[in-house]
């Protein structure tokens, strides 16, 4: 009787306790789980993955993605070692560990150890419960039992890792770790990651920048944990016992903030966008930058671009200065702001002329005075050089050969020319006219390093990127024509205490001093550099050549130690002087020049019926068009007699009204009278 008493009782509890279990996984089961996929701080990186610019949460907190495989094996192991043992056998609650605390609560009167397991500190940490109340550990640990159903023990481990507090706005190790350390949690010592375990206990009396010495001591309880444990050895523990800890919290990355906020209002749905630069190139060129405008005032701007002209991938972006709302407007991305090129067009009107049979880099072209109606372009210097070979007038960056070659061109092919490569230029006005060769047209650094991008690729524009696939785009100028202008701009003599290196470059500055540029490339790379004010006011005494080519050649040096060689000409590239040229391109003459009416001389000065006082008994004449030798008459009377130049002083005694008179070699006249003082 009794043995059938006692086989109904055990079938009963084990009825009761299957019961039981049933009605605890039927509880677990309908347990309703806070939202598990979590917001994340956005992310832009660069080419190889590493952090450009993040951005925080809605709540401002900064909770940086990652993933267990991307954290420091050893901090998992003292962090499952110090919070939970049984971390990866138990099912969510550790009942050994609770009857541990209570026993010990229990033989000292107060808790010393409490039984909450990882499972469930990511329970509260998803519902950001408390942690005292009981109703509040019975949830979590509901919660606990049903997230070990339904994920893995990594994807609960990566939750933690994503959930840990860390003081202030710091959610994740991986940001925490940013912020102490200043790098990833890929690769920390002993006692980066001990400090790390011990935080989140206490995150705001444990916190480092706030309270040293708990920090210290907090650590120093993980460290011992973790020899007692066998996670580190007796010499690890002994030699990071010393080891500093950071006292204040380090600035998130921000390299290229830019061109992150950019692409991130472009894709505000991404959560990480990978672009093409790199991270090291990036901070090395903002470096460069700060260092440029420092001392040079508290306007003064600058912007680089650095791209690879095979790819069209930009390696580098730098939008300012300093991306701050000073008084240089460093919030302002320089890179895409409307600016005169001043010179640094040129190389594309030589190349033009070059495939359209007007000449050569040996073709001689005159540098003298000239108009075109009203407009009468000059040099830069105010001085003529007489007849140049085209490849010094470029070198020279003299203007009046350009114009006289836009003049032959027609504005309107350089414009096509521009957008052709991928530029967007604005004109006032709607129509080009021919001080567009000069910088007469509103352009972006990008678009001048597209251009000058696909010189250095052979003529063939290829729009630049900063994501996704490269696009092919149009031929602006054949091989032959890049290939000779890449070997003039070679030629350049570089600024003072640059290497002579060939590199391929031009600088320029645009009216008023407003605009400072230098752009070059050699066989790998192409820079660009802007240097002015952002508010578009002159900087006086600011030259392309002198402020903005030391930069570029330092951004070179940033880039490679030393230059890659451009390609060798192509094979039908015409390589002789200017006496073995064809006939027609020794000697550089517009498309109509045959059918143009020989210009007859004009006294440009003095005017006609102008009062003019002499300086030291002398009158300045200067003359325009005509064919030189020049006659001079003074009333009929012959006063200079086979004059070459355009300007000269004449002897003229007494005061009085003169008619002063000119002859050219072809002998065409023009008059003036005046009234000398």
């Amino acid at each position: 009787m009794m043995r059938a008493f006692a086989a109904f009782a055990l079938v009963a509890a084990l009825w009761a306790a299957g019961f039981a279990m049933d009605r605890a996984r039927d509880w677990v089961a309908v347990t309703d789980l806070p939202p598990l996929v979590l917001e994340s701080s956005a992310e832009v990186v660069d080419r190889n993955g590493i952090l450009l610019r993040a951005y925080t949460v809605g709540d401002g907190r900064w909770r940086m993605t990652v993933e267990p495989e991307a954290v420091d094996p050893r901090y998992i192991e003292m962090l499952v070692a110090y919070e939970d043992k049984r971390f990866w056998q138990h099912g969510g609650v550790d009942g050994w560990a609770i009857l541990r605390a209570v026993a010990q609560a229990a033989w000292n009167g107060r808790v010393v150890s409490g039984g909450s397991t990882l499972t469930m500190q990511v329970a509260r940490l998803l519902e950001d419960s408390g942690t005292g109340q009981v109703a509040g550990k019975l949830r979590q640990a509901r919660v606990a039992l049903a997230l070990e159903q339904q994920l893995t023990k990594r994807q609960i481990l990566q939750l933690y890792l994503n959930l840990a507090p860390f003081g202030g706005n710091l959610e994740g190790v991986r940001a925490a770790s940013l912020a102490y350390f200043g790098k990833e949690p890929r690769r920390l010592t002993p006692a980066e990651a001990a400090l790390l375990v011990a935080i989140p206990q206490a995150p705001e009396s444990r916190r480092p920048d706030r309270h040293l010495q708990a920090a210290i001591a907090a650590r120093g309880r993980v460290l011992a944990r973790a020899l007692g444990d066998g996670v580190i050895s007796a010499e690890e523990a002994e030699a990071v016992r010393g080891e500093p800890v950071p006292q204040a919290r380090k600035p998130v990355p921000m390299l290229a903030p830019h061109l992150a906020d950019r692409m991130r209002a472009a894709e505000p749905q991404n959560p990480r966008i990978t672009l093409t630069l790199d991270a090291g190139l990036q901070k090395a060129l903002e470096a460069l930058a700060r260092d440029a405008v420092a001392g040079k005032g508290d306007q003064l701007q600058i912007a680089l671009l650095a791209a690879d002209p095979v790819s069209g991938e930009v390696l580098a972006s730098v939008g300012s200065a300093g991306f701050l709302a000073d008084r240089r407007q460093g919030f302002v991305d320089m890179t895409r702001a409307l600016r005169s090129p001043g010179s640094t067009l040129k190389p594309l009107v030589y190349g033009l002329a070059f495939d359209e049979g007007l000449g050569h880099p040996e073709t001689m072209i005159d540098d003298k005075p000239v108009s075109f109606g009203p407009y009468a372009p000059q040099n830069f210097d105010k001085l003529f050089r007489g007849t140049v070979r085209m490849r010094e007038a470029l070198q020279m960056s003299l203007n009046i050969p350009v114009v006289l070659i836009t003049d032959a061109l027609g504005p309107a092919k350089v414009l096509a020319a521009m957008r052709r490569a991928g530029m967007k230029p604005v004109l006032e006005g709607g129509q080009p006219g021919l001080a567009l060769s000069l910088g007469g047209v509103g352009v972006t650094l990008e678009d001048m390093v597209q251009l000058y991008a696909a010189i250095a690729r052979g003529g063939v524009a290829l729009p630049l990127r900063y994501t996704g696939e490269g696009a092919e785009g149009q031929r602006v100028m054949s091989a032959v024509a890049a290939w000779q202008v890449a070997d003039v701009l070679a030629g350049l003599p570089p600024p003072p205490g640059a290497p002579e290196n060939r590199l391929a470059y031009k600088t320029g500055t645009s009216y008023g001093h407003r605009d400072a540029w230098a752009i070059g490339f050699d066989g790998r790379f192409v820079v660009g550099v802007w240097m002015g004010r952002a508010d578009g006011t002159p900087v006086p005494g600011a030259f392309g050549g002198d402020l903005a080519a030391p930069v570029l050649f330092q951004a070179m040096g940033r880039l490679s130690r030393s230059l890659t060689p451009l390609p060798p000409p192509p094979a039908a590239t015409l390589l002789v002087s200017n006496a073995q040229l064809p006939q027609p391109l020794q000697r550089f003459r517009s498309r109509n020049a045959a059918f143009e009416v020989a210009e007859a001389p004009v006294v440009a000065f003095p005017p006609d019926g102008a009062e003019v006082e002499r300086l030291g008994g002398k009158l300045m004449v200067r003359l325009r068009g005509g064919t030189a030798p020049f006659t001079l008459l003074a009333d009929g009377v012959p006063v200079q007699v086979g004059l070459r130049g355009r300007e000269t002083l004449l002897d003229l005694p007494g005061a009085g009204f003169v008619t002063l008179s000119v002859i050219d070699a072809a002998g065409r006249s023009a008059r003036v009278a005046i009234r000398l003082r």
